[in-house]
């Protein structure tokens, strides 16, 4: 009987866990306003603060959608040379990557969904803001736009 219910605890337990990761992960992380200066228009989004390791490494993984006006800030703490990739990542994302003074540096559009190829900050990047794919074009968010949060010294 012990051994039954052993092999059956090992049968059920990484269905759990699987079950764990693939749950929604939106109430981990705190959220914040930001607002993006494009073309004359002010952009508002609702942002969830990816402020730790832990935070950075779990990102936007599992979630199955990104609903318009809300995104995800992935604070570096210090500036540096950026990459991301989209493991476990099931919807195709905008990267704005953007450096300390709050501008954005770079945008990778569109991203591919579970791809493990690293996409890179075009220089020295202080946060990235992931939005639901094709934001950006939609909005017509383009580099060199100023975001406004706290995390940006202007």
């Amino acid at each position: 009987m012990k051994l039954l219910t052993v092999l059956l605890a090992l049968l059920v337990f990484p269905a759990v866990l699987a079950a764990q990761e693939s749950s929604d992960s939106r109430g981990l992380f705190r959220t914040e306003d930001l607002w993006i200066d494009s073309g004359g228009t002010r952009h508002h989004f609702s942002v969830e603060i990816a402020d730790t390791r832990q935070k950075r490494s779990l990102g936007l993984m599992f979630r199955e959608d990104v609903p318009p006006g809300t995104g995800m800030l992935f604070d570096f703490e210090e500036p540096r040379d950026v990459a991301m990739w989209m493991k476990n990542t099931y919807v195709p994302l905008d990267m704005l990557f953007i450096g300390a003074n709050g501008t954005i540096l770079n945008i990778a559009a569109d991203t591919t969904p579970l791809s493990l190829e690293p996409i890179h900050s075009a220089g020295q990047a202080l946060a990235v803001l992931e939005l639901d794919g094709g934001t950006a074009e939609k909005l017509g968010i383009r580099a060199g736009d100023r975001v406004e949060h706290p995390l940006f010294t202007q």
